[in-house]
C-alpha cells in the first residue's frame, strides 16, 4: 500500500513537472514546481518508512565483487614499454 501512494505520488510528480516546462507563464511554472517538489518530500518521507520497515533479507544485496591488489595495479603493456 505504501509502494503503491509512494509511485502515485512519482507519477504526479513527473506530470508536474512535465506541465512546468511546457507552461510560458513564469508565475503558473513557479507553483507547479512548488507542488512538483512538495510531492518529492512526500515521496522521500514515504520512502524513508518503507526503508525503514524492510528487513535485511527484504533488501536486493549488491554483488560484490572481490579487490585484488594485483588487479588494481596492472603493469604496462609491452608495446609501451618498449617506446623508450
Amino acid at each position: 500500500m505504501m509502494i503503491q501512494r509512494c509511485h502515485k505520488w512519482r507519477q504526479k510528480r513527473k506530470q508536474l513537472i512535465d506541465q512546468a516546462r511546457q507552461t510560458a507563464d513564469e508565475i503558473d511554472r513557479e507553483r507547479l514546481l512548488q507542488s512538483a517538489e512538495h510531492y518529492g518530500r512526500m515521496v522521500s518521507s514515504e520512502q524513508g518508512k518503507i526503508d525503514s520497515t524492510r528487513t535485511p533479507a527484504d533488501k536486493t544485496p549488491i554483488a560484490e565483487q572481490p579487490v585484488d591488489a594485483a588487479d588494481e595495479e596492472e603493469p604496462f603493456p609491452e608495446f609501451v614499454e618498449n617506446l623508450k
